[in-house]
């Protein structure tokens, strides 16, 4: 995997899970972000691992630049035959050059993703702090709801044991219509009277 694609895909994936929790479950988006966010770090910090294991991959050079090359004195006219254990010498010491720039260019490639990482777990504890807020509050929302619902059916179970009491003494009717003085019984009046105010 390339030093792009590594770039990408500690952006991409939290970003893709953000949108996905977004749209699954809106009211918990806070947690989601929250979440998100310690997956960049946690991405960050792999791929920081994984550039530690292959300190020496050219895929971390900066531009992509050649390694250094040893001139070589094997090919020198007359007494190049004699400079062959030089030649061997300079590609020793120039391997070793070239290993050491490649360490300290993943070093150094490696160093910036763990640092990445450590920004973001340091943006994620207020941000877990906002989201434990708005839970606390949601909470307490929630509780006060259904504080009021218990409160209305308290209510209706007493008013309902009353209805039962007077159902079972004979004497219901007003309390079951609260209204019940303005109402008429039909039953009680003579026929072919007019009532007042008819």
């Amino acid at each position: 995997m390339s030093l792009d694609n590594l770039r990408t895909l500690s952006w991409v994936v939290p970003t893709v899970l953000l949108l996905a929790a977004g749209l699954v479950s809106w009211r918990t988006l806070h947690w989601s972000a929250v979440g998100s966010v310690l997956l960049f770090a946690a991405l960050n910090v792999a791929a920081g691992i994984y550039i530690l294991n292959h300190l020496g991959d050219p895929r971390w050079s900066a531009g992509g630049e050649p390694p250094l090359s040893a001139p070589s004195f094997s090919e020198t006219p007359m007494v190049g035959q004699f400079l062959e254990p030089l030649d061997a010498a300079l590609n020793a010491v120039v391997g070793q050059v070239n290993a050491f720039l490649a360490f300290q260019q993943g070093l150094s490639v490696a160093m910036e993703f763990l640092a990445i990482s450590g920004w973001a777990l340091l943006a994620a504890f207020p941000l877990a702090l906002l989201a434990v807020i708005i839970s606390y509050i949601n909470a307490q929302r929630r509780a006060a709801d259904f504080k009021k619902y218990r409160a209305t059916v308290d209510l209706l179970q007493e008013e309902l044991a009353e209805l039962k009491r007077q159902i079972s003494a004979g004497n219901f009717v007003p309390a079951a219509l609260p209204a019940g003085n303005q109402v008429r019984d039909a039953r009680a009046e003579p026929q072919g009277v007019t009532p007042p105010g008819a």
